[in-house]
């Protein structure tokens, strides 16, 4: 792994609550994970990214952070966490730790504090209310999981909470929260992580005065200011005494002020969400490969492609539909999914997007192929469904806990108790250990890609003449080509002298059929 291994890395997301229960209990937990790492090993990936693991209350799966120097009970201890960052590495695979720097969680040390009345009320957004007698929320700004971003205390104050009420938002003016973080920083970096991903990285600092939120204002009362460039600045002379980087969650709409971030002394790379929200459509994805190419192109920073995470609708569920509409806020399909649809086309979104230049996430369980679960509403915990009033199904169907032996109990997930989310009828078919002796199966087609996709090199992306609805591009000099399907009928291949793997057979005259891909030697 050369120096730069995060340009053009394979990076695996590990939701560990639902990855692998070591001990029985119900839960993921990093005993799980270490015991799964020869699978993770040879599956490919250059590095694994933790969804939060520390110390937290679980009010929105582990995004309010109660300590972020110990690792929660309900996973395991510190030592533990210490010892899968160096057995990772041993078998080659770095570790990317998360870390969310906007909130924290309301049992927080500092946040008990403050409401108790100690000088910690500066470390928040504490305010009298309005109305005559401060009823009225501080200003009218909207939690990103739904109602008012304020909650009242029984002093009459309100604080800020730009998502759940558990989660606090932390005031970025005050020194001392920006020198608690980049302690945190450092004690990461000491314990071997190769790199952190910020969560909403944009959402940080807030103009001080508080003011409404009005459409189109600029700048933006809290995404998007000026102020966090200077942070994310002083937290990049940290990761370069470590050799760390970051990949930060930025969704901004502007890319020449998305770049920004991405500049020589800021953030490594940031999630490329276009990619991800894009439905099977040949002009949508080409247009959303084009310009997150053009966006990262000024600043030198390689782009990342995902297809799916653990707040999105799983892909075979997206794109299991015959036309290509679906709702990204409600979730909401207008027409019924078909399974065998969505499984032939994100087989061939697998292919497209190993073989797209810089690096690639993939979320665990994706490489199994599994759907959206249906979560029965009395188990559903994600607090975007309570938020709702029920409307939001909420993200625990892309949490379900992964099958890892069809005939074990829970599917082999974990030996005694049922998991914290019910796995569905049929989950045991998607077993790691029925499909990992397929050839045919999703499992075979993400490992023989991982394997392969070095062929296409670091060179730049060359799109080829093709026919309407066929996305074919080549890399690595024109050395490798891709070819990718998405029209009614079937396609011919550009010249070649081998077919190195595709995600379907080519039909009887050698073409390529409809949500099909193929990789190429030229």
């Amino acid at each position: 792994m050369g120096h730069h291994w995060w340009r053009s890395a394979v990076i695996y997301q590990v939701y560990v609550r639902s990855f692998a229960d070591g001990d029985g209990d119900g839960t993921g937990d990093l005993a799980g994970v270490r015991s799964r790492l020869p699978y993770l090993a040879e599956l490919g990936v250059d590095a694994l990214w933790f969804n939060p693991w520390y110390l937290s209350p679980m009010k929105d799966g582990g995004y309010d952070v109660a300590d972020y120097r110990v690792i929660d009970p309900a996973f395991g201890t510190l030592a533990e966490a210490e010892k899968l960052i160096a057995e990772a590495r041993e078998l080659g695979i770095r570790t990317i730790v998360d870390i969310v720097p906007n909130h924290v969680s309301d049992q927080h040390p500092w946040f008990r504090a403050a409401l108790a009345g100690g000088p910690e009320r500066d470390l928040f957004h504490f305010r009298p209310g309005r109305g005559a007698r401060g009823e009225l929320p501080p200003n009218d700004w909207r939690s990103q999981f739904g109602g008012p971003a304020w909650t009242r205390l029984p002093d009459g104050d309100w604080y800020l909470h730009l998502f759940a009420p558990e989660q606090p938002d932390l005031n970025w003016g005050h020194p001392a929260v920006r020198r608690e973080h980049e302690d945190i920083l450092r004690f990461w970096f000491e314990r071997g992580v190769a790199g952190v991903r910020i969560d909403s990285a944009a959402l940080l600092v807030k103009d001080p005065r508080l003011p409404d939120f009005t459409e189109g204002r600029d700048p933006h009362p809290y995404v998007d200011r000026d102020e966090l460039h200077g942070i994310y600045r002083s937290w990049r002379r940290i990761a370069d005494e470590y050799g760390g980087v970051f990949v930060g969650e930025v969704w901004l709409p502007d890319t020449e002020r998305f770049a920004r971030y991405l500049r020589p002394d800021e953030l490594h790379t940031a999630f490329n969400f276009a990619f991800l929200s894009c439905p099977w459509a040949p002009a949508r994805l080409r247009t959303a490969i084009d310009e997150t190419l053009a966006e990262h192109a000024p600043v030198g920073a390689p782009p990342t492609w995902v297809l799916c995470n653990h707040d999105v609708t799983r892909t075979v569920t997206r794109y299991g539909r015959a036309d290509t509409g679906f709702d990204f806020a409600t979730k909401a399909f207008g027409t019924p999914t078909d399974p065998a649809l969505g499984t032939r086309r994100a087989r061939a979104a697998a292919l497209l997007s190993l073989a797209l230049p810089g690096a690639v996430y993939v979320y665990q369980g994706e490489e199994l192929g599994l759907p959206e679960a249906e979560i029965p509403a009395d188990r559903i915990q994600d607090p975007m469904h309570a938020r709702s009033g029920g409307t939001d199904p909420g993200r625990d169907g892309c949490r379900v806990p992964l099958p890892w032996s069809a005939d074990a109990p829970y599917a082999g997930f974990g030996s005694r108790q049922e998991p914290w989310l019910p796995q569905p009828a049929g989950w045991a078919s998607y077993a790691v250990d029925r499909q990992q002796g397929d050839p045919g199966s999703m499992l075979s087609l993400y490992r023989e890609a991982i394997a392969l996709r070095p062929v296409f090199g670091d060179g730049p992306l060359t799109w080829l003449p093709a026919p309407d609805g066929v996305l074919a591009f080549a890399r690595a000099d024109g050395g490798a080509l891709c070819v990718v399907n998405l029209a009614a009928a079937p396609a011919g291949l550009p010249a070649h002298s081998e077919i190195l793997l595709g995600s379907g057979p080519l039909d009887d005259r050698g073409r390529l059929p409809q949500d099909t891909a193929v990789w190429l030697r030229a």
